[in-house]
Protein backbone atom coordinates (compact mmCIF):
# COMPACT_ATOMS: atom_id res chain seq x y z
CA UNK A 1 0.00 0.00 0.00
CA UNK A 2 0.96 3.65 -0.79
CA UNK A 3 -0.31 6.83 0.21
CA UNK A 4 -1.92 7.53 -3.20
CA UNK A 5 -3.91 5.57 -2.21
CA UNK A 6 -5.67 7.85 0.20
CA UNK A 7 -6.79 9.96 -2.30
CA UNK A 8 -4.16 12.49 -0.78
CA UNK A 9 -3.30 15.94 -2.58
CA UNK A 10 -0.81 16.05 -4.74
CA UNK A 11 1.01 18.35 -2.82
CA UNK A 12 1.25 16.57 -0.11
CA UNK A 13 2.50 13.42 -2.33
CA UNK A 14 4.98 15.28 -3.48
CA UNK A 15 6.08 16.56 0.64
CA UNK A 16 5.94 12.78 1.22
CA UNK A 17 8.49 12.12 -1.46
CA UNK A 18 10.48 14.62 -0.54
CA UNK A 19 10.88 12.75 2.95
CA UNK A 20 11.00 9.48 1.54
CA UNK A 21 7.91 8.26 2.94
CA UNK A 22 6.71 5.71 0.29
CA UNK A 23 4.91 3.20 2.76
CA UNK A 24 2.36 4.23 5.69
CA UNK A 25 2.80 3.12 9.00
CA UNK A 26 0.76 0.52 10.40
CA UNK A 27 -0.87 3.32 12.46
CA UNK A 28 -1.31 5.55 9.38
CA UNK A 29 -2.74 2.37 7.65
CA UNK A 30 -5.09 2.62 10.06
CA UNK A 31 -6.52 5.94 10.89
CA UNK A 32 -5.99 7.92 8.02
CA UNK A 33 -8.95 6.49 6.25
CA UNK A 34 -11.48 7.42 9.12
CA UNK A 35 -9.97 10.97 9.78
CA UNK A 36 -10.31 12.12 5.61
CA UNK A 37 -13.85 10.64 6.76
CA UNK A 38 -14.34 13.01 9.18
CA UNK A 39 -14.80 10.20 12.02
CA UNK A 40 -13.26 10.97 15.78
CA UNK A 41 -10.30 8.88 16.31
CA UNK A 42 -8.87 7.23 19.35
CA UNK A 43 -5.09 5.88 18.62
CA UNK A 44 -3.02 4.11 20.54
CA UNK A 45 0.24 4.29 19.02
CA UNK A 46 3.84 3.26 20.26
CA UNK A 47 6.15 6.41 20.39
CA UNK A 48 8.08 7.07 17.05
CA UNK A 49 4.91 4.78 14.85
CA UNK A 50 3.89 7.00 12.58
CA UNK A 51 1.08 8.93 14.34
CA UNK A 52 2.40 12.75 13.73
CA UNK A 53 1.91 12.31 9.98
CA UNK A 54 -1.48 10.28 10.97
CA UNK A 55 -3.10 13.38 12.38
CA UNK A 56 -1.47 15.73 10.05
CA UNK A 57 -2.39 14.50 6.82
CA UNK A 58 -6.27 14.70 7.59
CA UNK A 59 -6.00 17.92 8.03
CA UNK A 60 -3.60 19.53 5.31
CA UNK A 61 -6.13 17.86 2.99
CA UNK A 62 -9.29 19.33 4.90
CA UNK A 63 -7.60 22.74 4.15
CA UNK A 64 -6.36 21.64 0.34
CA UNK A 65 -9.78 21.10 -0.33
CA UNK A 66 -12.01 23.30 1.33
CA UNK A 67 -9.23 26.60 1.75
CA UNK A 68 -10.98 28.62 4.68
CA UNK A 69 -9.64 31.54 7.16
CA UNK A 70 -8.77 32.24 10.59
CA UNK A 71 -7.45 28.89 12.76
CA UNK A 72 -9.11 25.69 11.75
CA UNK A 73 -7.17 23.03 13.66
CA UNK A 74 -5.32 23.10 17.43
CA UNK A 75 -3.14 20.66 18.11
CA UNK A 76 -2.62 20.06 22.03
CA UNK A 77 1.18 18.56 23.64
CA UNK A 78 2.38 18.11 26.71
CA UNK A 79 5.95 19.70 26.49
CA UNK A 80 7.57 22.36 24.40
CA UNK A 81 9.90 19.78 22.88
CA UNK A 82 6.97 17.97 21.45
CA UNK A 83 5.21 21.08 20.36
CA UNK A 84 8.38 21.78 18.48
CA UNK A 85 8.76 18.51 16.91
CA UNK A 86 4.74 18.78 15.52
CA UNK A 87 5.65 22.55 14.41
CA UNK A 88 8.84 21.11 12.33
CA UNK A 89 6.46 17.94 10.75
CA UNK A 90 3.72 20.49 9.95
CA UNK A 91 6.32 22.50 8.12
CA UNK A 92 7.59 19.73 6.12
CA UNK A 93 4.59 18.22 5.18
CA UNK A 94 2.82 21.70 4.60
CA UNK A 95 6.17 22.71 2.34
CA UNK A 96 4.02 23.11 -1.57
CA UNK A 97 1.22 24.58 0.51
CA UNK A 98 0.30 27.97 1.65
CA UNK A 99 -0.77 26.45 4.92
CA UNK A 100 1.40 28.31 8.16
CA UNK A 101 1.56 26.93 11.87
CA UNK A 102 2.56 28.47 14.77
CA UNK A 103 4.28 27.00 17.84
CA UNK A 104 2.73 28.14 21.37
CA UNK A 105 4.81 27.28 24.13
CA UNK A 106 6.12 28.88 27.32
CA UNK A 107 9.56 29.69 28.42
CA UNK A 108 9.90 32.30 25.38
CA UNK A 109 8.67 35.30 24.41
CA UNK A 110 5.26 36.16 24.40
CA UNK A 111 5.25 38.95 21.18
CA UNK A 112 6.11 36.35 18.83
CA UNK A 113 2.97 34.29 19.05
CA UNK A 114 1.23 37.32 19.58
CA UNK A 115 2.10 38.82 16.65
CA UNK A 116 1.53 35.20 14.60
CA UNK A 117 -2.00 35.03 15.73
CA UNK A 118 -3.03 38.59 14.82
CA UNK A 119 -2.32 37.70 11.45
CA UNK A 120 -3.36 34.90 11.39
CA UNK A 121 -2.43 31.53 10.97
CA UNK A 122 -4.50 27.53 9.95
CA UNK A 123 -2.99 25.57 12.74
CA UNK A 124 -1.78 26.13 16.27
CA UNK A 125 0.44 23.58 18.27
CA UNK A 126 0.34 24.91 21.86
CA UNK A 127 1.33 23.45 25.67
CA UNK A 128 -2.08 23.94 27.29
CA UNK A 129 -0.70 26.82 30.13
CA UNK A 130 0.70 28.75 27.67
CA UNK A 131 -2.82 28.69 25.11
CA UNK A 132 -4.79 29.36 28.35
CA UNK A 133 -2.50 32.93 28.98
CA UNK A 134 -3.26 33.55 25.08
CA UNK A 135 -7.11 32.92 25.33
CA UNK A 136 -7.17 35.84 27.90
CA UNK A 137 -7.63 38.10 25.04
CA UNK A 138 -9.41 38.79 22.08
CA UNK A 139 -6.67 38.11 19.61
CA UNK A 140 -6.62 34.83 20.11
CA UNK A 141 -9.75 33.77 18.03
CA UNK A 142 -11.05 29.82 18.07
CA UNK A 143 -14.16 30.07 16.95
CA UNK A 144 -13.60 28.75 13.65
CA UNK A 145 -11.78 25.48 14.56
CA UNK A 146 -12.92 22.78 12.79
CA UNK A 147 -9.87 19.69 14.20
CA UNK A 148 -9.05 19.19 17.57
CA UNK A 149 -6.01 17.12 18.58
CA UNK A 150 -4.35 15.56 21.86
CA UNK A 151 -1.18 14.32 21.14
CA UNK A 152 0.71 11.98 24.11
CA UNK A 153 -2.63 11.95 26.50
CA UNK A 154 -1.30 10.15 29.26
CA UNK A 155 1.58 12.46 29.42
CA UNK A 156 -0.84 15.12 29.79
CA UNK A 157 -2.43 13.03 32.74
CA UNK A 158 1.26 12.57 34.26
CA UNK A 159 1.75 16.45 33.98
CA UNK A 160 -1.06 16.94 35.85
CA UNK A 161 -2.55 19.46 32.61
CA UNK A 162 -6.34 17.52 32.72
CA UNK A 163 -8.11 20.46 34.12
CA UNK A 164 -6.13 22.95 31.63
CA UNK A 165 -7.51 20.69 28.96
CA UNK A 166 -10.74 20.59 30.00
CA UNK A 167 -10.92 24.25 30.39
CA UNK A 168 -9.49 24.32 26.95
CA UNK A 169 -12.17 22.35 25.69
CA UNK A 170 -15.23 23.94 27.33
CA UNK A 171 -14.23 27.55 24.80
CA UNK A 172 -13.86 25.81 21.81
CA UNK A 173 -16.84 24.98 19.41
CA UNK A 174 -18.81 21.66 19.43
CA UNK A 175 -19.02 21.09 16.15
CA UNK A 176 -15.36 19.63 15.23
CA UNK A 177 -13.53 16.33 14.52
CA UNK A 178 -11.40 15.64 17.86
CA UNK A 179 -8.30 13.19 17.46
CA UNK A 180 -6.89 11.66 20.62
CA UNK A 181 -3.05 9.96 20.34
CA UNK A 182 -1.01 8.28 23.00
CA UNK A 183 1.52 5.67 23.65
CA UNK A 184 -0.54 4.35 26.54
CA UNK A 185 -4.35 4.59 27.44
CA UNK A 186 -4.98 4.34 31.21
CA UNK A 187 -8.09 4.83 32.26
CA UNK A 188 -8.65 8.47 33.10
CA UNK A 189 -7.68 9.17 29.41
CA UNK A 190 -10.54 6.78 28.21
CA UNK A 191 -12.77 8.20 30.73
CA UNK A 192 -11.47 12.08 29.18
CA UNK A 193 -12.11 10.18 26.04
CA UNK A 194 -15.82 9.51 26.37
CA UNK A 195 -16.70 12.83 27.32
CA UNK A 196 -14.79 14.39 24.24
CA UNK A 197 -15.21 12.11 21.20
CA UNK A 198 -18.83 10.76 19.74
CA UNK A 199 -18.97 7.36 18.68
CA UNK A 200 -14.50 7.40 17.97
CA UNK A 201 -13.24 5.01 15.76
CA UNK A 202 -10.86 2.94 18.71
CA UNK A 203 -7.83 1.90 16.70
CA UNK A 204 -4.90 -0.16 18.84
CA UNK A 205 -6.96 0.38 21.87
CA UNK A 206 -4.71 -2.10 24.75
CA UNK A 207 -3.51 -1.29 28.58
CA UNK A 208 -0.26 -2.50 27.58
CA UNK A 209 1.76 -0.75 25.22
CA UNK A 210 5.67 -2.45 23.73
CA UNK A 211 8.25 -0.62 22.54
CA UNK A 212 9.17 -0.81 18.60
CA UNK A 213 10.02 -3.81 17.27
CA UNK A 214 13.63 -3.07 16.05
CA UNK A 215 14.96 -2.26 19.78
CA UNK A 216 17.64 -4.78 21.14
CA UNK A 217 17.29 -4.27 24.74
CA UNK A 218 19.99 -4.95 26.80
CA UNK A 219 20.71 -4.55 30.94
CA UNK A 220 23.90 -4.16 32.70
CA UNK A 221 23.85 -4.56 36.20
CA UNK A 222 26.38 -3.00 38.24
CA UNK A 223 27.12 -1.07 41.26
CA UNK A 224 25.41 2.60 42.06
CA UNK A 225 28.13 4.26 42.29
CA UNK A 226 30.53 2.67 39.24
CA UNK A 227 27.08 3.40 36.93
CA UNK A 228 29.05 6.76 35.46
CA UNK A 229 32.36 5.39 35.03
CA UNK A 230 30.23 2.57 33.17
CA UNK A 231 28.90 4.62 31.17
CA UNK A 232 32.33 5.94 29.58
CA UNK A 233 33.75 2.59 28.66
CA UNK A 234 29.90 1.81 26.68
CA UNK A 235 30.57 5.65 25.08
CA UNK A 236 33.45 3.83 23.24
CA UNK A 237 31.41 1.21 21.47
CA UNK A 238 31.13 1.74 17.83
CA UNK A 239 26.98 1.95 18.43
CA UNK A 240 27.52 4.84 20.44
CA UNK A 241 28.42 7.75 17.76
CA UNK A 242 25.27 9.25 19.23
CA UNK A 243 23.76 8.51 22.69
CA UNK A 244 20.70 9.96 24.76
CA UNK A 245 21.36 9.04 28.45
CA UNK A 246 18.30 9.61 30.58
CA UNK A 247 18.43 10.37 34.28
CA UNK A 248 15.45 10.48 36.70
CA UNK A 249 15.89 13.71 38.03
CA UNK A 250 17.68 17.30 36.74
CA UNK A 251 20.24 16.96 39.93
CA UNK A 252 21.68 13.99 38.28
CA UNK A 253 21.20 15.22 35.15
CA UNK A 254 23.69 17.83 35.55
CA UNK A 255 25.96 16.06 37.94
CA UNK A 256 26.26 12.81 35.04
CA UNK A 257 26.93 16.06 32.74
CA UNK A 258 30.20 17.65 34.72
CA UNK A 259 31.45 14.26 35.24
CA UNK A 260 31.41 13.47 31.50
CA UNK A 261 32.59 16.92 30.27
CA UNK A 262 35.62 16.85 32.70
CA UNK A 263 36.37 13.68 31.21
CA UNK A 264 36.18 14.67 28.05
CA UNK A 265 33.04 14.07 26.31
CA UNK A 266 30.69 16.32 24.48
CA UNK A 267 27.85 16.67 26.41
CA UNK A 268 24.42 18.90 26.41
CA UNK A 269 21.64 18.63 29.06
CA UNK A 270 18.24 18.84 28.60
CA UNK A 271 15.55 19.37 31.76
CA UNK A 272 13.21 20.97 33.34
CA UNK A 273 15.68 23.74 34.78
CA UNK A 274 16.90 24.48 31.70
CA UNK A 275 15.55 27.55 29.71
CA UNK A 276 14.29 27.60 26.64
CA UNK A 277 17.09 29.04 24.81
CA UNK A 278 19.60 26.65 26.87
CA UNK A 279 17.10 23.54 25.62
CA UNK A 280 16.79 24.68 22.07
CA UNK A 281 20.82 25.28 21.34
CA UNK A 282 21.68 21.65 23.08
CA UNK A 283 18.92 19.90 20.64
CA UNK A 284 20.00 21.75 17.53
CA UNK A 285 23.67 20.65 18.66
CA UNK A 286 23.03 17.18 19.32
CA UNK A 287 20.93 16.67 15.71
CA UNK A 288 23.83 18.48 14.38
CA UNK A 289 26.29 16.24 15.99
CA UNK A 290 28.50 18.81 17.89
CA UNK A 291 27.39 16.62 20.83
CA UNK A 292 28.63 13.22 21.27
CA UNK A 293 25.62 12.09 24.06
CA UNK A 294 22.46 14.12 25.24
CA UNK A 295 21.10 13.99 29.06
CA UNK A 296 18.46 14.25 29.73
CA UNK A 297 15.22 13.80 32.18
CA UNK A 298 11.84 11.83 31.43
CA UNK A 299 10.37 15.39 30.37
CA UNK A 300 12.09 15.70 27.32
CA UNK A 301 11.93 11.69 26.52
CA UNK A 302 8.50 12.69 24.70
CA UNK A 303 9.80 15.45 22.48
CA UNK A 304 13.08 14.12 21.23
CA UNK A 305 13.20 13.04 17.37
CA UNK A 306 16.72 12.72 16.13
CA UNK A 307 17.22 10.66 12.84
CA UNK A 308 19.73 7.98 13.01
CA UNK A 309 19.81 7.85 17.09
CA UNK A 310 22.37 4.58 17.37
CA UNK A 311 21.84 4.10 21.00
CA UNK A 312 19.19 4.97 24.61
CA UNK A 313 20.93 4.71 27.87
CA UNK A 314 19.00 4.66 30.86
CA UNK A 315 21.44 5.82 33.20
CA UNK A 316 18.70 5.14 36.01
CA UNK A 317 16.25 2.45 35.90
CA UNK A 318 12.72 4.64 35.49
CA UNK A 319 9.84 4.13 38.07
CA UNK A 320 7.43 3.13 35.69
CA UNK A 321 7.14 0.77 32.38
CA UNK A 322 5.87 3.55 30.50
CA UNK A 323 8.26 5.67 30.92
CA UNK A 324 10.69 2.92 29.67
CA UNK A 325 8.28 2.51 26.64
CA UNK A 326 9.04 6.47 25.82
CA UNK A 327 12.31 6.53 26.99
CA UNK A 328 13.15 3.92 24.36
CA UNK A 329 10.98 5.05 21.46
CA UNK A 330 13.85 7.44 20.98
CA UNK A 331 15.66 4.99 19.01
CA UNK A 332 13.87 2.51 16.19
CA UNK A 333 12.31 5.08 14.90
CA UNK A 334 9.94 4.56 11.91
CA UNK A 335 10.93 1.08 11.32
CA UNK A 336 14.73 1.15 12.18
CA UNK A 337 16.83 -0.20 14.16
CA UNK A 338 18.51 0.59 17.43
CA UNK A 339 20.10 0.09 20.65
CA UNK A 340 18.91 0.61 24.31
CA UNK A 341 21.17 0.21 27.13
CA UNK A 342 19.55 -0.36 30.89
CA UNK A 343 22.48 0.47 33.62
CA UNK A 344 20.53 -1.24 37.19
CA UNK A 345 21.84 -1.56 40.43
CA UNK A 346 21.17 -3.43 43.10
CA UNK A 347 18.71 -0.62 44.66
CA UNK A 348 16.88 -0.44 41.01
CA UNK A 349 16.31 -4.35 40.82
CA UNK A 350 12.39 -4.38 41.81
CA UNK A 351 11.57 -1.77 39.19
CA UNK A 352 13.35 -3.44 36.65
CA UNK A 353 11.64 -6.61 37.20
CA UNK A 354 8.37 -4.86 37.18
CA UNK A 355 9.55 -3.26 34.03
CA UNK A 356 9.97 -6.98 32.69
CA UNK A 357 6.20 -8.26 33.93
CA UNK A 358 5.11 -5.61 31.84
CA UNK A 359 7.11 -6.21 28.79
CA UNK A 360 5.95 -10.35 29.02
CA UNK A 361 9.66 -11.16 28.34
CA UNK A 362 13.09 -10.98 30.10
CA UNK A 363 15.40 -8.48 29.06
CA UNK A 364 19.31 -9.97 28.82
CA UNK A 365 21.95 -9.34 30.86
CA UNK A 366 25.03 -8.22 30.30
CA UNK A 367 28.44 -7.52 31.48
CA UNK A 368 31.20 -4.99 29.91
CA UNK A 369 34.04 -6.74 28.91
CA UNK A 370 37.33 -5.45 30.77
CA UNK A 371 35.29 -3.12 33.15
CA UNK A 372 36.68 -3.97 37.04
CA UNK A 373 33.20 -3.99 38.63
CA UNK A 374 35.12 -4.43 42.05
CA UNK A 375 36.88 -0.82 41.65
CA UNK A 376 36.43 1.87 43.90
CA UNK A 377 35.66 5.14 42.41
CA UNK A 378 38.06 8.47 43.58
CA UNK A 379 35.16 10.43 43.68
CA UNK A 380 31.70 9.95 44.46
CA UNK A 381 29.11 10.52 41.66
CA UNK A 382 26.57 11.86 43.58
CA UNK A 383 26.69 12.62 47.75
CA UNK A 384 24.45 10.35 49.37
CA UNK A 385 21.22 11.79 50.90
CA UNK A 386 22.03 11.56 54.49
CA UNK A 387 25.13 13.10 53.65
CA UNK A 388 23.51 16.39 52.00
CA UNK A 389 21.05 16.57 55.33
CA UNK A 390 23.78 16.59 57.54
CA UNK A 391 25.79 19.09 55.31
CA UNK A 392 22.83 21.49 54.61
CA UNK A 393 22.17 21.46 59.07
CA UNK A 394 25.94 21.97 59.27
CA UNK A 395 25.77 25.20 56.91
CA UNK A 396 22.78 26.59 58.11
CA UNK A 397 24.09 26.16 61.71
CA UNK A 398 26.97 28.16 60.96
CA UNK A 399 24.59 30.77 59.07
CA UNK A 400 23.03 31.33 62.21
CA UNK A 401 26.02 31.40 64.37
CA UNK A 402 27.47 34.20 61.78
CA UNK A 403 24.19 36.03 62.26
CA UNK A 404 24.35 35.72 66.29
CA UNK A 405 27.88 37.30 66.02
CA UNK A 406 26.96 39.74 63.83
CA UNK A 407 23.94 40.70 66.24
CA UNK A 408 25.94 40.87 69.27
CA UNK A 409 28.82 43.37 67.36
CA UNK A 410 25.99 45.47 66.31
CA UNK A 411 24.55 45.73 69.86
CA UNK A 412 27.97 46.42 71.07
CA UNK A 413 28.56 49.22 68.77
CA UNK A 414 25.30 50.48 69.86
CA UNK A 415 26.15 50.69 73.67
CA UNK A 416 29.14 52.35 72.76
CA UNK A 417 28.11 55.16 70.62
CA UNK A 418 25.14 55.54 73.21
CA UNK A 419 27.58 56.07 76.57
CA UNK A 420 29.81 58.24 74.30
CA UNK A 421 27.13 60.07 73.87
CA UNK A 422 25.72 60.50 77.04
CA UNK A 423 29.56 61.86 78.21
CA UNK A 424 29.06 64.66 75.17
CA UNK A 425 25.64 65.85 76.34
CA UNK A 426 27.33 65.60 79.84
CA UNK A 427 29.80 68.07 78.79
CA UNK A 428 28.12 70.08 76.74
CA UNK A 429 26.22 71.37 79.48
CA UNK A 430 26.06 73.23 82.59
CA UNK A 431 23.93 74.82 85.46
CA UNK A 432 24.24 77.84 86.72
CA UNK A 433 27.71 78.68 88.21
CA UNK A 434 29.33 76.62 86.04
CA UNK A 435 32.16 78.03 83.40
CA UNK A 436 31.37 78.09 80.19
CA UNK A 437 33.85 77.92 77.11
CA UNK A 438 33.81 79.49 73.80
CA UNK A 439 35.88 77.73 71.05
CA UNK A 440 38.98 79.55 69.61
CA UNK A 441 37.78 81.72 67.05
CA UNK A 442 38.92 80.03 63.53
CA UNK A 443 39.50 77.40 65.12
CA UNK A 444 37.67 73.46 64.25
CA UNK A 445 35.32 73.55 67.17
CA UNK A 446 34.11 77.13 66.18
CA UNK A 447 33.14 75.87 63.27
CA UNK A 448 31.10 72.65 64.22
CA UNK A 449 29.44 74.51 66.97
CA UNK A 450 28.69 77.77 64.39
CA UNK A 451 24.41 76.99 63.28
CA UNK A 452 25.83 78.79 59.64
CA UNK A 453 23.10 78.07 56.68
CA UNK A 454 25.65 76.32 54.54
CA UNK A 455 27.94 73.63 55.19
CA UNK A 456 31.26 74.68 55.62
CA UNK A 457 30.19 78.56 56.46
CA UNK A 458 33.45 80.43 57.90
CA UNK A 459 32.70 81.42 61.49
CA UNK A 460 32.48 84.84 62.47
CA UNK A 461 35.77 86.72 63.31
CA UNK A 462 35.75 89.39 66.35
CA UNK A 463 38.68 92.79 64.80
CA UNK A 464 42.13 92.09 66.38
CA UNK A 465 41.67 94.99 68.20
CA UNK A 466 38.60 94.27 70.26
CA UNK A 467 34.97 95.12 70.34
CA UNK A 468 34.12 99.00 68.72
CA UNK A 469 37.33 98.70 66.80
CA UNK A 470 36.05 97.57 63.28
CA UNK A 471 36.56 99.91 59.97
CA UNK A 472 35.69 99.60 56.61
CA UNK A 473 36.20 96.42 54.94
CA UNK A 474 36.49 94.96 58.32
CA UNK A 475 34.37 92.01 59.96
CA UNK A 476 31.76 92.92 62.55
CA UNK A 477 32.36 92.75 66.02
CA UNK A 478 30.24 90.17 68.16
CA UNK A 479 27.80 93.58 69.26
CA UNK A 480 29.77 96.22 69.82
CA UNK A 481 28.89 99.84 68.50
CA UNK A 482 31.38 101.03 65.92
CA UNK A 483 32.81 104.65 66.94
CA UNK A 484 30.19 107.94 65.96
CA UNK A 485 26.89 106.17 66.90
CA UNK A 486 24.14 107.40 68.75
CA UNK A 487 20.87 106.05 69.52
CA UNK A 488 17.68 106.98 67.96
CA UNK A 489 15.37 105.96 71.10
CA UNK A 490 17.20 106.93 73.76
CA UNK A 491 20.29 104.54 75.65
CA UNK A 492 21.10 101.68 74.03
CA UNK A 493 21.17 98.28 75.85
CA UNK A 494 25.08 98.03 77.49
CA UNK A 495 27.48 95.99 75.89
CA UNK A 496 27.76 92.58 77.23
CA UNK A 497 30.73 92.37 79.36
CA UNK A 498 33.08 89.79 79.06
CA UNK A 499 36.10 87.89 81.37
CA UNK A 500 39.73 88.32 80.36
CA UNK A 501 41.17 86.22 78.10
CA UNK A 502 42.94 82.96 78.74
CA UNK A 503 46.40 81.72 76.88
CA UNK A 504 44.96 78.39 74.90
CA UNK A 505 42.55 77.53 72.75
CA UNK A 506 39.45 78.35 74.73
CA UNK A 507 38.28 81.36 76.01
CA UNK A 508 36.86 81.38 79.19
CA UNK A 509 33.85 83.60 80.78
CA UNK A 510 33.21 83.54 83.98
CA UNK A 511 29.78 83.73 85.50
CA UNK A 512 28.42 84.21 88.80
CA UNK A 513 25.38 82.82 90.35
CA UNK A 514 23.68 85.64 91.28
CA UNK A 515 23.93 87.31 87.84
CA UNK A 516 22.10 84.30 86.25
CA UNK A 517 18.22 83.67 86.25
CA UNK A 518 17.35 80.54 88.22
CA UNK A 519 17.76 77.31 85.64
CA UNK A 520 17.84 74.61 88.16
CA UNK A 521 16.08 71.78 86.35
CA UNK A 522 16.77 72.98 82.71
CA UNK A 523 19.58 72.43 80.27
CA UNK A 524 21.48 75.32 78.81
CA UNK A 525 23.14 75.38 76.54
CA UNK A 526 26.62 77.50 76.70
CA UNK A 527 28.39 78.03 73.59
CA UNK A 528 28.55 81.47 73.04
CA UNK A 529 29.10 81.76 69.47
CA UNK A 530 26.27 79.36 69.08
CA UNK A 531 24.43 82.01 71.21
CA UNK A 532 26.13 85.59 69.80
CA UNK A 533 25.10 83.44 66.41
CA UNK A 534 21.19 83.15 66.86
CA UNK A 535 21.19 86.73 68.26
CA UNK A 536 22.83 87.80 65.06
CA UNK A 537 20.51 85.91 62.65
CA UNK A 538 17.21 86.67 64.55
CA UNK A 539 14.97 89.14 62.62
CA UNK A 540 15.67 91.75 65.56
CA UNK A 541 19.04 91.58 65.08
CA UNK A 542 18.57 91.77 61.44
CA UNK A 543 16.72 95.01 61.62
CA UNK A 544 19.20 97.19 63.98
CA UNK A 545 21.98 95.66 62.04
CA UNK A 546 20.17 97.82 58.72
CA UNK A 547 19.61 100.48 60.76
CA UNK A 548 22.04 101.45 62.36
CA UNK A 549 25.20 99.21 60.86
CA UNK A 550 26.38 97.62 63.78
CA UNK A 551 24.79 94.99 65.87
CA UNK A 552 22.82 94.68 69.04
CA UNK A 553 24.63 93.40 72.20
CA UNK A 554 23.00 91.13 74.12
CA UNK A 555 20.34 92.31 76.15
CA UNK A 556 20.67 91.98 80.34
CA UNK A 557 18.02 92.35 82.77
CA UNK A 558 18.63 95.70 84.53
CA UNK A 559 18.55 94.11 87.80
CA UNK A 560 21.47 91.84 86.95
CA UNK A 561 23.43 94.43 84.82
CA UNK A 562 27.11 95.00 86.77
CA UNK A 563 27.48 98.13 88.43
CA UNK A 564 29.45 101.26 86.98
Amino acid sequence: MSFSTFGLHPNLLQALGDLEFTRPTPIQEKALPPLLKGRHVLAAAATGSGKTAAFLLPILQRFLDRPGKGTRALILAPTRELAAQIADHLQALARHTPIRGVAIYGGVGMEPQIKALKKGVEVVIATPGRLLDHMQYPYTRLDALEFLVLDEADRMLDMGFLPDVRRILDRLPKSRQTMLFSATLPLPIVELASEMLANPVAINVEQKSEPAAGINHSAYPVPHELKSHLLLEILKLPEARSVLAFTRTKHRANRLGDFLEKRGVSCARIHGGRSQFQRTEAMTGFKAGRYQVLVATDIASRGIDVEALGLVVNFDVPHLPEEYIHRVGRTARAQATGEAFTLVSPQEEGDFREIERHLGWKIPRRTMEGFDYTRRPEEKFEVPLAERIAAIRKRKAEERARSKSKAERRAAAERTLRKGSAADRESGSHRAGDVAFRPEEGSAAARSASPGKGRGKPPRRSHPEGPGARGKGQPRGSGAQRPGWKPRHGSAPPARETGPSMPGPLVLESREPSNLPDTSGTRQDTFISHRDSLAGRSHWGQTWRKKFGGRPAEHVPEESQPDS
